[in-house]
């Protein structure tokens, strides 16, 4: 077991919930009348694909642009690219779809073991909003929520890192990142924190385009927050 930390940061669209089943059931649901054939799986990870491109775009430079925002234009770009119709209320109900993710079912579990040990903060690229709606849909016990738009720069952009760090007033070294996304933990790793790693083999529906290879870099690799309560000992 690794020194323990005094905090664990967590990322939530993707390590902490299921994106790609929740989107793909709401894509289904809103569009599948009309366009029953479509590959609902490829509709969603070109969507967070291009979404995904969108935060590096932006960056931290210039006027800030929610990942509402973001996601309605990746949106509104991929149905016109596909010829795909949907009307303003539809566009607007699906976009809000990343507001409802459902949880992994380890998830709250795991948390919940974590919590009597640790302080568990979020650390998002989502809207601190988004990271609200999505607590409260999962029930989620974090302590603090942290997210990219109180930095002003999205991960791995280190203002995020600092920002939490800063409000946690704890060193870097006594902050454990916690993600399915290996660039997150680097930029983490970079910054001073100690990272463990979750493998989502679901995370894109195929398990084949999920990396959940696991790696010597990190402190801790676990296969959910069940596995990860374990190792660090709750």
């Amino acid at each position: 077991m690794i020194d323990r930390p005094g905090a664990l940061l967590f990322d939530v669209q993707g390590t902490a919930t299921d994106f790609h089943t929740t989107v793909t059931r709401e894509s289904r649901r809103i569009l599948g009348p009309r366009y029953p054939d479509l590959d609902w799986s490829r509709f969603v990870n070109d969507w967070r694909t291009a979404y995904f491109e969108s935060t590096r775009a932006v960056g931290g430079a210039g006027e800030w642009v929610s990942v509402a925002a973001l996601y309605r234009t990746a949106l509104d770009e991929l149905l016109t690219r596909r010829g795909l119709e949907l009307d303003e209320a539809g566009r607007r109900d699906l976009t809000d779809a990343w507001k409802r993710l459902d949880p992994w079912p380890d998830a709250r579990a795991g948390l919940i073991r974590l919590r009597t040990a640790y302080t568990l903060a979020t650390l998002s690229n989502a809207d601190v909003n988004a990271v609200v709606a999505i607590s409260r849909h999962c029930d989620f016990p974090w302590h603090a929520v942290f997210a990219a738009e109180m930095a002003r720069a999205f991960k791995p952009d280190p203002r995020t890192y600092a920002l939490a760090a800063r409000y946690l007033d704890l060193p870097p070294g006594a902050i454990m990142m916690v993600a399915s996304h290996k660039y997150d933990l680097r930029a983490a790793q970079a910054e001073g924190m100690r990272t463990a790693f979750i493998a989502r083999p679901a995370e894109y529906g195929d398990p084949a385009l999920a990396d959940i290879r696991f790696e010597a870099e990190f402190d801790i690799n676990a296969t959910d927050f069940e596995d990860l309560a374990t190792r660090l000992g709750c």
